[in-house]
């Protein structure tokens, strides 16, 4: 079987059959957004990795050396935001074709560890290899988090609202134009392409809402919404209904999609790449959230669903109460056909 007919998510999971058991001290293994891991003292090790490579995540004649740096990043970063963790150590791997200048790499580097260096982390080593074809910048990221407050993607319960940080669909809106397949026009849409190149991971808000100790399964927005909502129904056990006109999402993102004959939902929910931070937690809770996000960190959180009790049940729900099924589509690397 090739791995095309299989996809990402199924390789996945007939890896983890492959490695079996948990071993000795891995509390979390392969399913969530980091690795949970014992270590010595009151805090348990969280450990992700991800990579940027050159035709697949980014364009180099789209992006400076410094917003790559930054960029990859961000989305490790992301991943320890969504267990409520904080960052502290990074291993950054480079494959590189040996056309490219010294000081080329010397940005992607600043702009690495300027950025993990926001949320305190250090970029501690690493390693430099050639490529005989694009860019590849993969990090490997440690964080910690004390066991009471980890966050994971497995303790949805019915009944519980789904709740969502900042707006859906930037990033893909902002991916749009640069590959030139919409016309912006006279609208600002600086920040839509920023949102693509430069993502802002919420780990400051992944941290108090750990903190808050209200939160019942959490996830980064990598692959869409619709897609990574899905992972946490499948890993809870549970369904869901996402009310699809209170998804949200930005005027300028709206106002382009508009001009263009989009649907902005479309951006929301399959776009992927908001790195937004989309938990559950007990309706009761929903206001406490709200406004403790909104007061301490100045991000907006919006209710977007209900957990449902049967897996089988994922739908997208109009106001006048008209349903239709939530498809997971989402970002799949093995994908046969994949298209933005």
């Amino acid at each position: 079987m090739l791995i095309t007919e299989l996809g990402e998510f199924g390789l996945i999971e007939r890896i983890k059959r492959v490695l079996g058991e948990k071993g000795p001290g891995e509390i979390v293994g392969i399913g969530d957004d980091t690795a949970v891991l014992e270590v010595s003292g009151d805090k348990v090790l969280l450990a992700t990795c991800d990579a940027q490579i050159e035709g697949q995540h980014f364009l180099r004649d789209q992006i400076t050396p410094r917003q790559l740096g930054q960029r990859a990043a961000a989305i490790n970063l992301s991943d320890i935001a969504a267990m409520g963790g904080v960052p502290r150590y990074a291993l950054a791997s480079l494959a590189l074709p040996d056309h490219l200048t010294v000081e080329f790499i010397e940005e992607v580097y600043r702009g690495m560890k300027e950025f993990l260096g926001r949320f305190g982390a250090n970029l501690a080593g690493g390693n430099l290899a050639r490529s005989l074809g694009g860019i590849f910048v993969d990090i490997a990221l440690l964080g910690e988090v004390a066991p009471e407050l980890v966050l994971l993607r497995s303790r949805a319960q019915p009944g519980d609202r789904v709740l969502v940080t900042g707006t859906l669909g930037n990033a893909a809106a902002g991916l749009q134009i640069l590959l030139g397949k919409v016309n912006p026009g006279d609208l600002k849409v600086e920040p839509l392409v920023q949102a693509h190149l430069t993502p802002e991971p919420q780990v400051r808000a992944g941290q108090l809402l750990a903190k808050l100790r209200c939160v019942t399964a959490m996830i980064d927005v990598s692959d869409g919404l619709a897609g990574d909502m899905t992972h946490i129904c499948e890993s809870s056990q549970v369904g869901v209904e996402i009310w699809m006109d209170q998804l949200p999402i930005s005027e300028v993102t709206r106002r382009l999609a508009e001009q263009n004959g989009k649907n902005p939902l479309d951006w929301a929910l399959y776009g992927g790449e908001d790195y937004q931070l989309l938990f559950t937690a007990p309706p009761q809770e929903v206001e406490r959230i709200i406004s403790s996000v909104r007061g301490e960190i100045g991000l907006e959180v919006t209710p977007v669903g209900g957990v449902l009790k049967d897996l089988r049940e994922k739908r997208l729900v109009r106001r006048d109460g008209v349903s239709f099924p939530l498809e997971a589509k989402s970002w799949d690397h093995f994908a046969k056909s994949r298209g933005q």
